[in-house]
């Protein structure tokens, strides 16, 4: 396994070991001591389609063992606007500051849900969907060609609206979303998968919460259903503060790199 370290929008890449990531630098200021020794604020995950809170587990425990406190809301899957404004809701109940977490579609919705919101401090995308205003996630999916999703759904579920509910196949959850995580655990996840509506894929985003507040990328570079060219425009587009890529990761990156994750968003929480 090799993890890629990219700084801002830089094309250029070091390569670097785990052990190394995320390492403190020696010269920190004044100003990002007191960050990272100060009040911690509190980190919300929200995880995206065909997955659920249990997605982030791995990076619970390394949150809260850092003294984090940590929310892993239930994303409804249903659209994205009523998906953000449910989160909005749910954001207005945490007081002082919040890092917010998406993956995959989940980046869809914090893109949306931290708009107006002065409490988001970072947006932390984890293999994840990053649009800009009027960009679907089926759109975005469409622009750069290799994702193998498609061909893993199982039967659209009729939800008698004309609308349905898309599930990945049982059989191909390991290959498609999961294949650096053991295969009993990517059977577990396979059963109990959310749902997503298609609808929700289709829906256009509103204006991106990126364009005013500090991104931070995880990139998957074995992900089949965003495919790792996808994931670097996004983020070189919204003008990314750090970028970790790890290139054997699946799309359950969360899952399989937990401490990736979790180093990434102790970065975002303490830096300045």
């Amino acid at each position: 396994m090799r993890i890629r370290k990219l700084l801002g929008l830089s094309a250029l890449a070091s390569v670097v070991t785990l052990a190394s990531l995320g390492t403190a630098s020696s010269a920190a200021t004044p100003d990002a001591e007191a960050r990272r020794n100060g009040p911690k604020p509190t980190v919300v995950l929200v995880h995206g389609a065909f997955a659920d809170s249990s997605s982030w587990h791995g990076v619970v425990s390394r949150l809260q063992k850092n003294g984090y406190p940590v929310v892993a809301p239930a994303n409804p899957l249903r659209g994205l606007s009523s998906d953000a404004d449910y989160l909005k809701q749910l954001l207005a109940t945490v007081s002082g500051p919040v890092v917010l977490v998406g993956h995959s579609y989940g980046g869809s919705v914090i893109t949306n849900a931290a708009v107006g919101n002065p409490n988001v401090t970072d947006l932390v995308y984890v293999a994840a969907f990053a649009p800009d205003a009027g960009e679907s996630v089926l759109g975005l999916s469409s622009q750069v060609p290799g994702s193998t999703l498609p061909e893993s759904l199982a039967p659209p579920v009729p939800l008698g609206d004309g609308s349905h509910d898309l599930y990945i196949r049982q059989d191909a959850y390991h290959g498609q979303f999961a294949a650096d995580v053991s295969p009993a655990k990517a059977a577990l996840s396979a059963v109990t998968q959310r749902p997503v509506r298609d609808a929700a894929l289709a829906e256009g985003s509103g204006a991106p919460a990126w364009k005013t507040i500090p991104s931070w990328f995880v990139l998957a570079g074995a992900d089949k259903n965003i495919p790792i060219a996808g994931q670097r425009l996004m983020a070189e587009r919204a003008g990314s503060r750090h970028t970790v890529e790890v290139d054997t990761a699946s799309h359950s990156v969360a899952v399989s790199h937990p401490d990736v994750v979790s180093d990434l968003i102790d970065k975002a929480a303490t830096t300045k």
